[in-house]
C-alpha cells in the first residue's frame, strides 16, 4: 500500500531534503523514524530537493508498506519521534502508481527579504540594508513569465534533460517590513529561485536593469545572472497534486 506523507521543517539543521552519505538531511530522520515505528525498513521519495538550510512550510513524500495502523496514531509517534525542527501534519492512502515527484502539478517558493534589522528574523529571512526599488522589481518579476529556458539560473553540471520550467507566477509583495518573492512553476532547477531572487535584487539596486534580465535569460550562461541569495531566507509553501492519487 502507498501512503502520502506531508509535513513541514526548518532547514536550518539539515544539509538538504535529500539523503547524504556524510551528512544528516531531513529525509534520513523521517526515514529512521518509519522503519522505527513500523518496524520494518521505509524508503521515503519527496517531492524535490531542497538545499542545505531551506525551509518547507508544506513538503509531500511516499512510501510503501503492508503494515497497518491508525494514522492518527502513526502521526502522534512520529512527532514524538522526531526533533521540534520536523512536524508531520498528515498521512494519507494513494493510488499505488502515485508518485509524490512526478504526480505534482505546481510548487510555490516563498522568499523573505528583511528590510530593516531584526533580531528575531535573522535565521528566517535575508537582511538587505541597501533601499530597493521594488517597482523595478515587480516589473522585472513579470519578465519571467515570458520564458521557458531557465538554464541562466541552474546550477552547473546538474543531470536534468531539459532547463525548460512554466513559470504561472512570479511577483513581490511588501509586508510587514518585508518584501515577499512568491514563485509558483510546474518544476524547478537546482539553485534557480535564489539566482533569480539575486538576479531581481541587482534590478532593485540599480546594478542592471530590465533589459539587461531578457539577455541574461537568453544567455543560459550561470555566469550572466545575478548573485544567490542565501537558503535560510527561502522556504517550500505549497505544492499541488491531482485529486485523483488519493483513495
Amino acid at each position: 500500500m502507498r501512503y502520502f506523507i506531508e509535513l513541514s521543517y526548518n532547514g536550518g539543521a539539515y544539509h538538504g531534503w535529500q539523503n547524504q552519505p556524510n551528512a544528516i538531511s531531513v529525509q534520513e530522520v523521517v526515514e529512521k523514524g518509519l522503519t522505527t515505528l513500523l518496524g520494518e525498513k521505509v524508503a521515503i521519495m519527496g517531492a524535490g530537493r531542497t538545499d542545505t538550510g531551506v525551509h518547507a512550510q508544506q513538503m509531500f513524500a511516499h512510501f510503501d508498506t503492508e503494515k497497518t495502523f491508525e494514522t492518527s496514531n502513526l502521526i502522534f509517534k512520529l512527532n514524538s519521534f522526531l526533533e521540534e525542527d520536523v512536524a508531520i501534519k498528515n498521512i494519507f492512502r494513494v493510488k499505488e502508481e502515485a508518485h509524490a515527484r512526478f504526480d505534482a502539478l505546481s510548487r510555490t517558493y516563498l522568499y523573505r527579504i528583511c528590510l530593516s534589522k531584526n533580531v528575531f528574523e535573522y535565521n528566517n529571512a535575508y537582511y538587505v540594508k541597501q533601499a530597493l526599488n521594488l517597482e523595478k522589481m515587480k516589473e522585472a518579476s513579470r519578465v519571467l513569465l515570458e520564458y521557458k529556458d531557465f538554464q541562466c539560473f541552474s546550477k552547473n553540471k546538474t543531470d536534468v534533460k531539459t532547463y525548460n520550467c512554466n513559470i504561472m507566477k512570479a511577483e513581490w509583495v511588501y509586508k510587514n517590513d518585508e518584501l515577499h518573492f512568491v514563485i509558483q512553476a510546474d518544476r524547478f532547477l537546482r539553485n534557480m529561485v535564489r539566482a533569480i531572487v539575486g538576479t531581481l535584487i541587482n534590478i532593485g539596486l540599480g546594478k542592471i536593469n530590465i533589459e539587461d534580465l531578457h539577455n541574461i535569460i537568453k544567455s543560459k550562461s550561470r555566469s550572466e545572472a545575478g548573485f544567490s541569495v542565501p537558503a535560510h531566507g527561502l522556504y517550500l509553501t505549497k505544492i499541488v497534486y491531482p485529486k485523483e492519487i488519493r483513495i
